[in-house]
């Protein structure tokens, strides 16, 4: 089985403008509150598979390819920083994204639309782009907790550039000790006339 998702990868600018923000939270954080994704890996999920059959791979490509042919290249603008659920209770760490129009929402609901007829269940919870920078530990105290969440409501992180979106990935997902290994699998352009 492969572990899989789609998702748009980020460029090394973008990666780089990350990193500077997860190492500036990361050295005012309470230590061991946080388990700090590597920015290399970050990406924008747009929709999670789970363990797939290898021999279900070239369906899911030939969907996710007609998936890209009705979509028109776009861009949107990375900043600020914020939590799930809430700054009162810090679980995911993350930094936002904006998309003005409409083009990543619909990309995203084609995706989920036509990867269902295969078995992949539309995912409950409404979809909120954002790259994620780390996931608080599970035993962390509530005073850190407390902390975390202060400073990520004061960190002041505004615009940290934008990507220009020409096509999207579906990623494979190898779990390591130190963390996942990613790996594109195939790549879909954006191929729709503007």
């Amino acid at each position: 089985m492969i572990r899989s998702f789609v998702a748009i990868n980020l460029p090394p600018a973008t990666q780089d403008a990350l990193a500077k923000v997860s190492q500036r939270l990361r050295r005012r954080a309470p230590c061991d509150s946080v388990r700090w994704s590597r920015v290399s890996g970050i990406h924008l999920t747009l929709k999670f598979l789970g363990d797939v059959a290898p021999s279900d791979l070239p369906e899911i490509k030939s969907v996710l390819a007609e998936v890209g042919a009705r979509h028109t290249r776009f861009r949107f603008t990375v900043g600020g920083v914020g939590c799930f659920p809430n700054v009162r209770r810090p679980q995911v760490v993350w930094v936002g994204l904006e998309e003005e129009s409409g083009v990543l929402a619909a990309l995203q609901r084609d995706v989920e639309q036509s990867l269902a007829p295969l078995g992949f269940a539309p995912e409950k919870r409404a979809f909120h782009p954002h790259l994620t920078l780390g996931r608080t530990l599970r035993n962390v105290r509530p005073t850190d907790l407390r902390r975390l969440g202060e400073l990520i409501a004061t960190a002041g992180v505004g615009e940290l550039g934008h990507v220009h979106v020409n096509a999207f990935h579906l990623m494979r997902s190898d779990l390591r000790p130190r963390g996942a290994i990613y790996t594109a699998l195939a790549a879909f352009a954006l191929e729709a006339p503007a």
